[in-house]
């Protein structure tokens, strides 16, 4: 036993010692001049890649409540002027208090990007040029700054100027016309989509022009819009239409507008989806649901097949699928075929599987110690990034400053004249 014990001390001495890895974004700083849902989304990730993310909120104003206005977003509430909403999109990140638009909060901003990475905003297409975010005004500061730009149109045209939300682009990009069953009218999405695709596409950009900016010190604008982002989201039914003049038509029960069957189907006790797309599927599908003949069936032999007879096909298998509820069907079909059930919103968050791959975290709050929130969808060494709760209005003012040389007279004077 001594023996024993003196060889596994021997191998731990050996053994290289491993400290835990920092996050892949520890060290750099972003600015962010954001407010609602695509810019918070977009910093969101890298605030929780361990970037620490500087967002900058304009101060109150004579009793009237400022920071972001996702802070007065009901119906659910924290505190007075905070709001749940709000920490939906901005975890782990540090609140500064700030006004943009006078010579101090410039001068403040300034000091910022001298020791910043990166500058983040999704103000409308006319504003960051009037607030000094982009390239041209900050380069003299920081050469190797990176601004990145999200608004509703791009910042170099007609619509510039123009004020615009999630729900338009949808509109005007056609999601809404390919959404929803073929008789009945538009649809949007039920989740603000177009702003958590651009806040993705910006944090994407953001990121490759770091990386160019540490090989050449030279940094850049990063421009999406959300116009933008949602017509590159028609990918190929886009293509069908610029190369072949074929128009995308909406299916029912949200079916794929080639592959059969691959849409949403009647249980006993509500819907499913089954997606059955590859030869390989159906020939698994008739099998489990015990009905071997429907492979032979002429009607339905081919995908063209049963692309052509996709009516009858949908009658025939809503008849079987109607005998027993979505749970006996998962349980038979689930792992072999790819099918999932069509939940509501509450069984969807209340759904085990949540729990056991960690998509759920507990964050401190000054107001509830125990806030639940979604956890991030990325793993690094096989973990969930860590989450913190998002600050209060205005939390970190002294710290930051602090940080950048300023003292506890300077910043008195700063909160005295409204700068923060």
């Amino acid at each position: 036993a001594t023996r024993h014990a003196a060889s596994a001390l021997g191998r731990r001495q050996f053994e290289p010692v491993t400290a835990p890895r920092a996050l892949p974004l520890a060290g750099i700083r972003i600015i962010s001049a954001e407010a609602y849902g695509a810019g918070p989304y977009g910093t969101l990730f890298l605030a929780q890649l361990g970037a620490d993310v500087i967002k900058i909120e304009p101060p109150q104003r004579s009793g009237k409540g400022g920071g972001d206005t996702a802070r007065a977003v009901g119906p659910h509430w924290l505190r007075d002027g905070e709001s749940l909403y709000f920490q939906t999109f901005n975890l782990n990140k540090r609140s500064l208090t700030l006004d943009l638009a006078t010579p101090a909060g410039q001068a403040v901003l300034h000091r910022l990007v001298l020791n910043s990475d990166a500058v983040a905003n999704n103000l409308r297409g006319d504003i960051p040029a009037k607030l000094g975010l982009t390239y041209d005004a900050l380069a003299s500061v920081n050469p190797a700054i990176v601004c990145a730009h999200i608004s509703a149109y791009g910042r170099d045209n007609a619509r510039a100027t123009w004020p615009g939300y999630d729900y338009l682009m949808q509109a005007e990009a056609g999601f809404c016309a390919l959404t929803g069953e073929p008789d009945g009218p538009p649809v949007r999405f039920g989740l603000s989509m177009v702003d958590y695709m651009t806040g993705t596409m910006m944090a994407v950009g953001l990121l490759a022009a770091l990386l160019d900016a540490q090989r050449t010190g030279k940094g850049r604008d990063v421009d999406v819009d959300l116009f933008s982002a949602a017509v590159h989201q028609t990918s190929y039914p886009a293509l069908w239409y610029m190369n072949e003049a074929d128009v995308t038509p909406r299916a029912p029960r949200g079916a794929h507008p080639t592959a059969t069957p691959s849409q949403m189907f009647r249980t006993a006790d509500g819907w499913m989806f089954v997606m059955a797309q590859l030869p390989k599927f159906w020939e698994i599908l008739v099998q489990r649901i015990g009905h071997p003949e429907l492979a032979h069936d002429p009607r339905f032999l081919t995908p063209a097949d049963r692309r052509a007879n996709r009516e009858t096909l949908t009658q025939l298998l809503d008849a079987l699928f109607e005998t027993q509820p979505t749970a006996h069907w998962c349980a038979r079909l689930e792992g072999h075929v790819p099918i999932a059930p069509v939940n509501e919103l509450a069984q969807a968050l209340d759904n085990p599987w949540l729990d056991t791959i960690a998509m759920k975290q507990t964050v401190a709050h000054p107001d509830r110690a125990d806030l639940q929130v979604l956890a991030s969808p990325i793993r690094i060494d096989g973990e969930r990034l860590p989450g913190r709760a998002a600050p209060l209005l205005g939390a970190d003012s002294d710290a930051i400053l602090g940080e950048l040389g300023y003292d506890a007279d300077e910043i008195a004077r700063l909160r005295a004249d409204g700068t923060i």
